[in-house]
């Protein structure tokens, strides 16, 4: 076989691997694309569960602190509506249900400080920590969301990896913006 007779066998093989590199590429950025907005959806739904959590103890505190303060039935209503909307919740609901719920929390807290019997209540008081806690995991998982993605957008954004993002029609995920935890609560009078 002569020289020239192999050079289009060279040229098809060439083209033949250009054309597997640019397909294991865009299966590579596809599964990373994926893993990235499955790891996203966990996560919220692990700050679902930690918001609904939160929620459940303002319940409860409200519970025990009724007796001290008077709440508007409205402060109930809301807990329970909050409580409903968690669970089906997007990035940007849940900034406002954290918003809200950080709001009653403040409040009552408030309340704690105000009332000695209050804050000598062993219940409350386990309470009142047990919803620090769960603030902390809440920042945790916050801090995990916004790092999974911001990874995600900035593929969404560079070069490469747009043009797959483009193809796919895929949108950058919206940040959680919640507030940072109450250290030292409002005081509020009722």
């Amino acid at each position: 076989m002569a020289l020239g007779s192999l050079i289009p066998w060279i040229i098809g093989g060439l083209i033949l691997l250009i054309l597997v590199g640019f397909v294991l590429y865009f299966i590579g950025v596809y599964n990373r694309f994926f893993s990235l907005k499955n790891s996203s959806e966990a996560t919220l739904g692990q700050i679902r569960v930690a918001m609904k959590k939160r929620l459940d103890m303002i319940d409860q505190l409200l519970g025990s602190v009724k007796s001290y303060a008077k709440f508007e039935r409205e402060t109930f209503e809301k807990v329970t509506a909050m409580r409903t909307s968690v669970g089906t919740a997007g990035p940007g609901d849940l900034n406002e249900i954290e918003r809200e719920s950080r709001s009653l929390l403040g409040r009552l807290f408030a309340v704690a400080e105000n009332y000695p019997d209050l804050k000598t209540n062993t219940t409350v008081m386990n309470l009142m920590d047990a919803v620090r806690g769960v603030e902390e995991e809440i920042a945790r998982q916050r801090y995990t969301y916004n790092n999974i993605s911001q990874q995600f957008n900035t593929l969404v954004d560079v070069i490469p990896s747009n043009i797959v993002a483009r193809l796919l029609g895929l949108k950058k995920l919206t940040y959680l913006e919640f507030e940072e935890a109450i250290a030292t609560p409002p005081k509020i009078e009722f």
